[in-house]
């Protein structure tokens, strides 16, 4: 578009915009849009909280999506008559205000047309993300808490809640783990992509000889179970186990033994939770949890199985997919989409869309082409 005239740049910018208008279906939003309204105005729906909250949920971010759309509909033809205004007075100010105008709905534009792509069996459920210190000793343990700020931060950006369900301190600094729950429409298709193994190379600030240290973390991104899915989990296969939970430097958070942490006996798959007082409460949200990640095997195995079929060389995205290095130089770099940042601050402060949006395209473009 560099080469265009602003007319013409304004005019793909709205064929881009009808584009996404027209795969979101603005008209079955609308149509949705009103029949959640009929039901959150039914006082019965409020006699469950668990689907009111569903509903609300779903209504409000329908709602976001159409304004949103509206919205830069109405700044494209703003913008449009800026332009105007900045040749006809021949003002250069005006003209500088247009052109970031014109960069802002670029971007803007960009981010609803990667929504169009979010088109996966599980990628409108909400997220479950789990973070595991790996190797690197209490640097990693450190950089796996550092990750769960940095998610933590996106999604209190974006004015997403989040539950944190469990999270296991190390003894010195850090984390060894933790889950916690992204609650907003479409954040595992939004987030599925930073499933993987993430590097972080600095000086050590635990080594009294500060020499540089490489540390691994790895993430773990599942769909939230609905109602509607069905996983066979058999008892015999459970061991579970109650402990007292613990925060950081050994303080404890519950003053009872109500931390319930699951193992799946036949895969290994261990879930736990603590952030409720009561011991049921902290079961049922784990049983939950393991449900989601036997859900996302199942999935991965079936798509295994198909690559396989297929013929494709490509079943799995690999396990490393971003390096952050902090020292000789500042570079955030993802492995399979090349993108790279080199504001790493930003980056681990949450500024992470940019890397989204490019792994969910280069997702995209993955899977059509072993189609």
């Amino acid at each position: 578009m560099a080469d265009l005239d602003p007319a013409e740049k304004i005019k793909d910018l709205s064929s881009t915009l009808a584009s996404v208008e027209s795969v979101l279906d603005v008209d079955a939003m609308q149509t949705e849009i009103e029949q959640l309204r009929e039901q959150s105005a039914d006082p019965e729906l409020w006699g469950d909280p668990g689907n009111a909250q569903k509903v609300t949920r779903r209504l409000s971010n329908l709602e976001s999506v159409v304004t949103k759309l509206a919205a830069i509909r109405q700044r494209l033809d703003d913008l449009g008559v800026l332009y105007e205004l900045a040749a006809d007075e021949d003002d250069a100010d005006t003209r500088a205000e247009a052109d970031r105008e014109l960069e802002s709905l670029r971007k803007d534009i960009g981010e609803l047309e990667v929504r169009t792509l979010l088109n996966g069996p599980y990628d409108e459920r909400e997220a479950l993300v789990t973070i595991n210190s790996q190797a690197g000793g209490v640097d990693a343990a450190d950089w796996a808490q550092m990750l769960q700020r940095m998610y933590l931060r996106w999604a209190e950006r974006h004015g997403y809640p989040t539950e944190v369900y469990e999270t296991s301190y190390a003894e010195e600094a850090g984390i060894k783990s933790t889950s916690f729950a992204v609650k907003a429409p479409f954040a595992y298709g939004t987030l599925r992509g930073e499933h993987g193994t993430h590097r972080l190379v600095r000086i050590s600030p635990f080594d009294n000889q500060n020499r540089r240290q490489t540390s691994f973390a790895g993430v773990d991104v599942v769909p939230v179970v609905e109602q509607s899915d069905h996983i066979d989990i058999d008892e015999g296969d459970l061991r579970i186990d109650v402990y007292r939970s613990s925060g950081p430097g050994g303080q404890g958070v519950n003053t009872t033994d109500s931390a319930v942490r699951i193992t799946h006996l036949p895969t290994g798959i261990v879930t736990s939770c603590q952030n409720e007082r009561s011991q049921l409460q902290n079961r049922a949200t784990a049983m939950s949890m393991l449900q989601a990640k036997l859900l996302e095997r199942k999935r991965r195995e079936e798509k295994a199985e198909l690559d396989e079929l297929r013929g494709d060389s490509v079943s799995s995205w690999g396990t490393q997919m971003r390096n952050y290095v902090l020292q000789p130089y500042q570079s955030v770099k993802d492995v399979r989409t090349g993108l790279e940042s080199g504001n790493p601050s930003g980056v681990l402060d949450g500024d992470i869309d940019e890397f989204i949006d490019a792994e969910i395209r280069w997702m995209r473009s993955q899977e059509r082409e072993s189609a």
